[in-house]
């Protein structure tokens, strides 16, 4: 007998909102013939070696730097033309070779795509746990802010602080200052500080949260982030940015969940414990449907930056 499905109106628009988000048929296939150009390890060397060169490279010279035969890097170098990724010119009876600087943002471009990073990201997630309320910090919960900001301390991987500061949990916003509680005891605090003095900047913050040591695993950040974001919204903040140590996954878990996307990681940003780290930062736009105070957040656009060729147009926004 053939297992059955059930489905409910729900589930349809959940399963058609997910195909909306599906990368078109057309742009696989673009992508698809790019990445396989690049399936030959040779020719990913030819590209780098290009792509590095501080300008035109002959055939020859390229011959030498990966030390094979001319003929052979000639092959590689038409596959690597068709698709795009090299410019190929005459200059008396040498050929000259450039990147198609096009493809310096194409090229990740179409890996974004692919890995779903262009996709529209919802709010935040709505199950959150009953038994955890969140509401503004007061100066009366400093004490406990503190010990939890020791307490996240002690994992290694929170912040490069490695004490606390007397001021922990001051100096924010009054309005983005928010503590996490169950039973009335607090279990963790959330914050957000501006990025810059500067007024171009009133919009963007620095964002952080931080649960008790005995309530991790119960749904407090994601209660706690959940407050943030919302309430970020509704103040007029356009961007919320956090950096994480690549090492806390639960917390990059925790704001994957609450619509933040990765822009980058930052190698060797600074040192921790005698030791160089890198951090992960991450960022989420509000919806440019929002324009409180007469400002429209700036959107990061899904349309693909030049040809690389010709670039698909996935369309999607984050």
């Amino acid at each position: 007998m053939q297992p059955s499905t059930i489905v409910d109106n729900e589930d349809m628009s959940a399963i058609s909102e997910r195909n909306d988000d599906l990368l078109p048929s057309d742009d696989a296939e673009t992508y698809a013939s790019w990445f396989a150009c690049l399936a030959e390890p040779m020719r990913v060397r030819l590209l780098h070696a290009i792509a590095t060169a501080p300008g035109p490279i002959s055939v020859g010279e390229l011959a030498k730097t990966v030390e094979i035969r001319q003929p052979t890097v000639s092959h590689h170098l038409r596959k690597l033309a068709d698709a795009g990724f090299v410019t190929l010119t005459r200059a008396g009876t040498a050929t000259r070779v450039a990147v198609n600087t096009a493809c310096c943002t194409g090229l990740p471009h179409a890996a974004d795509a692919v890995m779903g990073v262009l996709n529209t990201r919802p709010c935040c997630p709505t199950d959150l746990p009953p038994d955890v309320t969140t509401r503004p910090m007061d100066d009366a919960d400093l004490d406990a802010v503190r010990e939890i900001h020791a307490q996240g301390l002690a994992t290694g991987n929170a912040v490069f602080e490695t004490r606390v500061p007397d001021t922990a949990g001051e100096g924010r916003p009054a309005g983005q200052r928010w503590v996490a509680e169950t039973g009335k005891h607090v279990v963790g605090w959330a914050a957000a500080t501006p990025a810059s003095g500067f007024p171009a900047y009133a919009g963007v913050a620095e964002t952080s949260v931080w649960v008790a040591q005995e309530a991790r695993g119960r749904g407090v950040g994601k209660a706690l982030l959940h407050r943030q974001v919302t309430e970020a919204d509704a103040d007029g903040l356009w961007t919320l940015q956090a950096s994480v140590f690549p090492e806390n996954r639960a917390a990059l878990s925790l704001y994957h969940q609450a619509g933040f996307r990765t822009v980058g990681v930052r190698e060797r940003i600074a040192h921790h414990h005698g030791t160089w780290r890198d951090t992960v930062l991450l960022e989420r736009r509000r919806s440019t449907d929002d324009t409180d105070h007469g400002v429209a957040p700036p959107a990061r656009t899904a349309e693909p930056r030049g040809p690389c060729p010709a670039q698909p147009r996935h369309r999607g926004s984050a």
